[in-house]
């Protein structure tokens, strides 16, 4: 037997003991320009590689992490996760993953419903489940065009593209949602693409123009999760959509690549992008073939959480943004873009001379940037539970004088 395959107790104690080191202040890259010829042993990899990826990763988990939409993991994830690299479940065939592939079907029944759609399947990000729901857009329904705001994920208008279809793109308001005003009369060949929760704002499309196209498309991705929470309301409307995508590795606090393309009439959307082999047992459904198993750690949360427990850390989220956008709208130097809907936070300072000096002082990991209508603004985006809004704002009036 060889060794490299079997449990090394001491080995994975180690890869936790590292974990808990303190690498932040190590070097970066070091390792050789051309592939060894002899390798140094798996411990001695492993000590070797610590530094950088430990010290070298971005802590999302920090106080001061609030710029970006990638959040923390729970540490159950961690554990599920290692237990999938150690059994490498391939999702194509039943016979290579007896249990993982029951995981996903029911996580995938335990989240439908909440968004008014009866079945689908995971994906590796909202990217591929934008194109998924597209394609089966295409398929059912012949749509020949997508339609969507300026402020829809990027991955619409390349999924239009890579399935042929017509693009169009519709104004956004002064909030950041579609302006249902400039949408074309006639959406009998449409696939209609309303963004709950944009990139930049977090803003949400006018959702009660589901239904209203040939196909509705909600892309989800960040904002989904909120139908778990008090503030479904927020999202009325998605459940009249023909399609939803979800990204679990957002507001669902999962490694990456973890979401979902859920739809309304599953049996008919799968049937329309399945396709077989000599080689499969079933029909491989969908844009991936070889595929692991993302759901066992997304059902383990869900399971250790319960929606209760999602639900109170999303509303943690929110709270921290609402703590933030009030500062914001109470500072007369400075100026919010709108009010967040969606726990993402736009801002800048009035004197635009200052933008730079401010994001040069602002805490590291705190803030990214965005472009809206050619003008810079400040973003914060609340997908850390554990982030000090107190402290942000005490760097923020620092910085301010």
């Amino acid at each position: 037997m060889d060794q490299e395959f079997v449990i090394d107790s001491d080995g994975l104690h180690q890869a936790v003991e590292l974990m808990s080191r303190d690498f932040t202040t190590s070097a970066g890259l070091d390792l050789p320009i051309e592939l060894p010829q002899v390798g140094i042993g798996s411990t001695a990899a492993l000590n070797s590689l610590a530094p950088s990826i430990l010290g070298g990763a971005a802590r999302l988990g920090d106080a001061t992490s609030l710029a970006h939409m990638d959040p923390p993991t729970p540490w159950i994830t961690w554990a599920i996760t290692l237990w999938n690299a150690s059994l490498n479940q391939n999702l194509l065939h039943p016979a290579t993953s007896p249990v993982a592939r029951q995981m996903e079907e029911r996580v995938v029944a335990w989240l439908a419903p909440f968004f008014g759609m009866d079945g689908g399947h995971m994906t590796p990000g909202s990217t591929v489940a934008n194109l998924t729901a597209l394609w089966s857009a295409r398929e059912c329904a012949g749509v020949t065009e997508v339609i969507a705001s300026d402020g829809a994920h990027l991955s619409i208008a390349k999924a239009a593209h890579i399935l042929g279809l017509k693009y169009l793109s519709v104004p956004i308001d002064a909030k950041g949602s579609m302006d249902a005003a400039q949408l074309p009369t006639d959406l009998r060949k449409s696939a209609l693409v309303l963004t709950a929760g944009a990139t930049s704002t977090g803003a949400i499309d006018p959702l009660d123009l589901a239904g209203r196209a040939a196909w509705t498309h909600v892309d989800a991705a960040w904002a989904g999760p909120l139908r778990l929470s008090q503030h479904a309301h927020l999202l009325a409307g998605i459940e009249s959509a023909d399609s939803v995508s979800v990204s679990a590795h957002k507001w669902l606090f999962q490694p990456k690549e973890s979401a979902l393309v859920l739809f309304k009439d599953t049996a008919k959307a799968h049937a329309a992008v399945s396709f077989g082999g000599a080689y499969l047992a079933t029909p491989n459904v969908g844009v991936l073939g070889s595929h692991g198993a993302a759901a066992t750690a997304l059902l383990a949360t869900l399971l250790a959480w319960g929606r209760e427990g999602v639900a109170q850390r999303i509303e943690h989220c929110m709270n921290l943004a609402r703590c933030l956008s009030d500062f914001v709208a109470a500072d007369e130097r400075l100026e919010l873009y709108a009010q967040p809907q969606t726990g993402i936070v736009v801002w800048r300072p009035k004197d635009e001379n200052l933008f730079d000096q401010v994001m040069h002082q602002l805490p590291v990991g705190s803030t990214s940037t965005t472009t809206i209508a050619g003008v810079k603004w400040f973003r914060n985006v609340a997908a850390n539970p554990s982030a000090d809004i107190d402290f942000l704002i005490d760097a923020m009036q620092g910085i301010l004088g």
